[in-house]
């Protein structure tokens, strides 16, 4: 399980770089890693005129791919390069010639170069924009024979000039094969050896030893065979970068210019995010952790990059199966923070462990694997081995690690599936105080729904009540039958059955017989007054008119009849 102190990064999508050249014209592109080839063509449909159809998108490494190929799918690099070729659209001949010299520029060439002395051989893969002298360098790295004092075989005659890239050198397309040996000395240059003789071209001076190194491109410390590759290469990474995401960009952009765009695919983030997509995932998502420690000082740097971590196999395996994560020891201060960072992330005696490992042992590269209380690195793979023997010992740390994470997924199924036994019963559980309440609600809402009516009912009596009152208070008095005036004596029976009897003058207006019968209980609004024979309904009949003028005099029967 993630302990708790820690918190899973999201990561962002990666964005990726293209520069699209086509005849004299160049495009800049940046694509999610989840677009796909064909978008990169529709865009340049777009910029470059060109129909999809008459394109061909090339500089892949992994070969042809098609317009549905996943960018993320092909492992690229931050920054890459292509070319467009259009066979079917005729070019001129200046743009003719510069579309292969670009083609030129992006293919890679093999360089097979033997060491005679160490009776060596040495397979290294270069860019064709890498210039010649760039190649004298690394192999200064490789063979401690300084540039100053190397003598070649196997340049073609067109190679005239160590600054020509080795596009344009002439050199055998895709493998070229050189051999290089030290200059005796300088009393023997000008007569070279038939064994170690350059007929082409020889990289020293003519002149004495002692002259300023400038003029060959190299320090003094490089004439006297102490010069190293981090006195000549741009840093792999920047000294003291504030941002750990920044320097491994930075990392990533060296390592394809020097050796390619085919490599492993490096996290690009701190160590703890790259722990944290590595380790603490679910079980099935787990991967190991693969940690490239790179050295500029060491000999072997440049063979095992170029030779191992660019191999097609070691790229795939690693891709599949690892997190990898780089960084650059080379100067003090970046390792110093490595080391403070391994120290928080695995411990002291991880620490001390690469700490030991001397700058002619590097380039490391830390095999890591996560477990429940502590991560634990599996190996330690120096830069002195082969690729058959990096896959073997990549192959048996997954053996390690496949057996492991078998285990882990069965914890996990185990503890899943209690974890849903615990949730369906807390959701049953749930579902009945759901049910309980809304029981309870529902029978309170009924009971407030009960008090509420008859509380409204007890007001609307109350409110009848006030109103029979304030009618029964505002009727003139009953006529005396000896009163000498018209009298109309009514007979009204109620619903009930019950009669109201009450005298009247005729003078009177029905609205005074209406109020009469308002004060008993018999509302005007909700009850009518009929009259027996013939039947007519007088609340009909205009309020302000009288008895005498509605016919209810001397006597009259009426009956009260609830409104529809």
């Amino acid at each position: 399980m993630p302990p708790t102190s820690r918190h899973i990064v999201e990561r962002q999508p990666r964005m990726l770089n293209f520069r699209v050249e086509y005849r004299q014209r160049s495009v800049e592109l940046v694509l999610e890693e989840g677009s796909t080839v064909g978008e990169i063509k529709n865009i340049l449909e777009t910029e470059l005129g060109v129909p999809v159809s008459k394109m061909q998108l090339k500089g892949w490494k992994s070969g042809d791919v098609s317009d549905t190929t996943v960018l993320r799918s092909l492992h690229l690099p931050k920054n890459n390069s292509l070319y467009v070729l259009t066979p079917d659209i005729a070019p001129t001949a200046s743009t003719s010639k510069n579309s292969a010299l670009q083609e030129s520029l992006n293919q890679n060439f093999l360089l097979v170069i033997s060491h005679r002395e160490a009776q060596r051989d040495y397979s290294l893969n270069f860019p064709g924009s890498r210039t010649i002298q760039e190649v004298k360098r690394n192999i200064s790295d490789l063979t401690n024979i300084p540039v100053r004092h190397q003598q070649w075989e196997g340049w073609p005659a067109s190679a005239s000039d160590d600054s020509m890239t080795l596009a344009v050198s002439g050199i055998s397309y895709p493998c070229h094969h050189l051999s290089v040996c030290r200059r005796l000395s300088p009393a023997n240059a000008q007569e070279p050896t038939e064994e170690c003789a350059d007929v082409h071209m020889i990289s020293d001076s003519e002149g004495d030893d002692f002259e300023d190194a400038s003029e060959f491109g190299v320090d003094d410390s490089e004439m006297f065979g102490m010069g190293s590759s981090s006195c000549r290469k741009s840093p792999m990474m920047p000294e003291n970068s504030e941002n750990e995401a920044d320097a491994l960009l930075h990392f990533t952009a060296e390592f394809s210019s020097r050796y390619g765009e085919t490599h492993p695919m490096f996290f690009i983030g701190s160590l703890e995010a790259a722990s944290q997509e590595a380790f603490y995932g679910k079980a099935r998502d787990r991967k190991l952790l693969a940690i490239y420690l790179h050295n500029d000082e060491s000999v072997l740097s440049n063979v095992f990059c170029s030779q191992m971590m660019c191999a097609d196999s070691i790229v795939s395996y690693l891709s599949q199966n690892f997190i990898t994560w780089a960084w650059d020891v080379t100067k003090e201060a970046n390792k110093a923070r490595l080391l403070t960072m391994c120290t928080r992330h695995f411990g002291s005696v991880v620490t001390q462990t690469i700490r030991t490992y001397k700058t002619d042992q590097f380039p490391l590269l830390l095999i890591v694997m996560g477990k429940r209380t502590s991560n634990e690195v599996l190996n330690v793979i120096q830069g002195n081995t082969t690729v058959d023997e990096l896959m073997m010992r990549l192959m048996g740390a997954m053996e390690i690690f496949t057996a492991q994470q078998q285990e882990d997924i069965k914890d996990e199924d185990e503890r899943e599936a209690r974890e849903m036994v615990k949730r369906e019963q807390d959701e049953a559980y749930r579902l009945s105080l759901e049910a309980d309440r809304k029981k309870r609600e529902a029978q309170e809402r009924e009971e407030a729904e009960q008090v509420r009516l008859e509380q409204m009912r007890k007001e609307q009596e109350e409110e009848k009540e006030a109103i029979r009152l304030s009618l029964e208070q505002a009727l003139p008095p009953e006529p005396d039958e000896e009163s000498g005036e018209q009298i109309s004596k009514l007979r009204i029976r109620t619903p009930s059955g019950e009669f109201l009897e009450r005298r009247f003058l005729g003078s009177c207006k029905l609205q005074v017989l209406f109020d009469f019968v308002a004060s008993k209980g018999y509302p005007f609004d909700e009850f009518k007054l009929l009259t027996t024979f013939p039947r007519r309904n007088i609340t009909q009949l205009d309020p302000g008119s009288t008895l005498l003028e509605a016919k209810l005099f001397p006597q009259e029967t009426l009956f009260l009849e609830a409104k529809e």
